[in-house]
């Protein structure tokens, strides 16, 4: 579902905190969420494979919630390319699902891609990685039915 405006802004030679971004995403708790404000603008759009949405107040939501579904969640972002206007980040995701009181710690891989605002802040954030191969496939009651179509599916 796009909504009008998201699309992406054209990329302008900004001074960017990116290092203070990086370790505001590899720092974040629930009581850093204000910090946003730091970083992103008030009306940054923001989409993931299961949000998408605009502002400031909505996207400290999403990390609320995400606090709220699973136990110590941690980025550790490995890689970085930049350019004049934006950043993609290469990053992992570990947490201990909450839900189903699974106790080993899970880990997810992806990308987000960064534009940014004219003062320097996140205008444009999009996060890529796979719910299928890195979420679904390792849920109880999914993840064997997931596992088996990929076997069924791959060359």
């Amino acid at each position: 579902m796009s909504q009008p405006g998201t699309k992406m802004p054209d990329a302008a030679p900004v001074a960017v905190d990116l290092d203070g971004l990086i370790d505001f995403y590899q720092t974040l708790r629930p009581e850093t969420i204000p910090d946003f404000a730091r970083f992103y603008a008030e009306d940054a759009y923001f989409r993931d494979p299961f949000n998408e949405v605009r502002g400031l107040v909505a996207i400290e939501r999403i990390f609320t919630h995400l606090f709220r579904q699973v136990g110590e969640p941690r980025f550790v972002v490995l890689e970085r390319v930049v350019d004049a206007g934006g950043a993609c980040l290469i990053w992992e995701f570990y947490y201990r699902m909450r839900l189903w009181g699974r106790g080993e710690t899970q880990v997810m891989r992806g990308a987000t891609h960064l534009r940014f605002a004219a003062d320097g802040r996140v205008a444009w954030h999009r996060d890529y990685w796979d719910a299928a191969e890195e979420l679904y496939a390792h849920l109880p009651a999914v993840g064997p039915l997931m596992r088996g179509l990929r076997r069924l599916l791959s060359a």
